[in-house]
């Protein structure tokens, strides 16, 4: 089909909705490492994941064997609320930049949480429903998973107890006000309501907080209270699987038109849009089929899979959580309070992690003012307001546009836009104002933090 025929926005009919989520892990030959209890440092079990998560999400989480798990249709009726997302042609940024290369963006903000989030948060919420649980307790960065969760189980008439980043919850009070709008409560983090969020308090005076500390301070609640179960936004080999609708549209939408990318971008914090989106792109790599360039984009004040290390850590600052394998800063590490509040975590996906090991993607880091930089032109131009996340994978394509600019290749790009700015105001009026930084963590700091790691052989 020739170019001109390719429609601004790509949309798959409802029927064409992914069926069942792509567990990349069945394709890696080299699986992620386990989780380790923190207590024995053996490999955790069922039965011990069981006292945190849901029993059927733990089954997901151990699967590494099966690569395809069905959708149960009471998730998928509920994802036809805003599911197949539109794959979109930015033709009026192609033209600003003059570049021949092609770019497109799976976009995942239409929906009222504004993000990617919901995919998950939809699933846990069904499997903790479906348990016969009270209700779930999870930590949130900017607010958008947060946001997803109380949707998700208000949906299933379930209680959601959320613990949000300190800075993020004074950064984004209207974030907040959503989330308790469909029922939830927002606490904070690192609070006084929990022991571990006294002790964080304690040792880190005035701290603006953490996913980290946010994590441990959910778990222990969902720990102490029967009936209740901690849920995750990202990092988890679950999450990632539920997001992978967002590749396998991706790649159905491009299949549609014989569009083969050549570049496929996301922000990377914890890996739950990256992962999602990369999955079905990076299953063909992982077999042979396709071949791919494949980028993460993370900030430079939290660059876990840039400057981090490749080893076992504790998931949260409170270390009550298992260890996972991972590109790491260490659990103690706060990073600067930057505007992209769903990127500022300590480690990264194990699965990410090893894919990254394995040198089958890279990643780079950027300063948060430039992606600012990115997001405004992108929004001047294709007239979507883009979250301080999804701004990070803007601000790479971009520049490989403009590479393609300066060599005359015409590189189809592809990135994942992963939801909308519009609770971000604050972060644009700092920008707009000259009041935003760029803080990077020094040699030193980091090297302090990794001294802190635990001993695991």
């Amino acid at each position: 089909m020739s170019e001109n025929k390719i429609p601004y926005k790509i949309y798959l009919e409802e029927d064409e909705m992914p069926k069942a989520w792509y567990n990349v892990r069945a394709d890696m030959k080299n699986k992620p490492a386990p989780l380790l209890n923190p207590g024995t440092l053996q490999p955790m079990t069922a039965e011990e994941l069981g006292g945190v998560f849901c029993e059927e999400l733990v089954a997901q989480e151990l699967d590494n064997e099966n690569a395809y798990i069905e959708i149960p249709q009471e998730i998928r009726d509920f994802y036809k609320m805003y599911r197949p997302s539109p794959l979109v042609r930015a033709y009026c940024l192609e033209e600003k930049l003059q570049t021949p290369a092609k770019i497109y963006y799976k976009f995942e903000g239409n929906n009222t949480s504004g993000s990617h989030k919901l995919n998950s948060a939809i699933a846990q919420a069904y499997y903790a429903k479906k348990q016969g649980l009270k209700g779930v307790t999870t930590e949130t960065g900017a607010g958008q998973w947060g946001t997803a969760l109380s949707m998700a189980c208000s949906y299933f008439d379930l209680d959601c107890k959320v613990y949000m980043v300190k800075v993020s919850y004074e950064q984004k009070p209207f974030r907040r006000e959503v989330m308790r709008v469909y029922g939830a409560s927002v606490t904070p983090s690192p609070s006084m309501d929990t022991e571990i969020g006294k002790k964080i308090n304690a040792e880190h005076p005035g701290t603006t907080g953490s996913l980290g500390c946010a994590i441990s301070e959910a778990v222990e609640v969902a720990v102490k209270n029967p009936g209740y179960r901690y849920v995750l936004g990202s990092v988890l080999n679950q999450v990632l699987l539920h997001q992978s609708v967002i590749g396998l549209e991706t790649k159905a939408a491009l299949d549609k038109y014989n569009i083969k990318p050549d570049v496929i971008i996301g922000c990377a914090g914890g890996g739950s849009n990256l992962g999602g989106l990369i999955s079905p792109f990076m299953g063909e790599k992982l077999r042979g089929e396709a071949d791919y360039e494949i980028i993460a984009v993370e900030p430079a004040s939290c660059p876990s899979f840039t400057r981090g290390v490749y080893a076992y850590d504790f998931a949260d600052t409170g270390m009550v959580c298992p260890l996972a394998k991972m590109y790491t800063l260490g659990s103690d590490f706060i990073p600067s309070a930057n505007h992209a509040g769903g990127l500022r975590y300590h480690g990264m996906s194990p699965v990410l992690s090893q894919l990254y090991d394995d040198g089958l993607m890279k990643a780079v880091s950027v300063e948060q003012t430039k992606v600012f930089e990115a997001a405004e032109q992108f929004a001047r131009v294709e007239g979507i307001l883009p979250a301080p996340e999804s701004s990070h994978a803007i601000r790479v394509a971009i520049d490989e546009a403009l590479k393609c600019k300066e060599t005359g290749e015409e590189k189809t790009i592809v990135f994942g836009l992963t939801g909308t700015g519009y609770f971000d105001l604050v972060a644009y009026e700092k920008f707009h104002d000259g009041e935003m930084d760029d803080y990077i963590p020094t040699d030193e700091e980091l090297a302090e933090y990794r001294a802190k790691l635990p001993k695991v052989e």
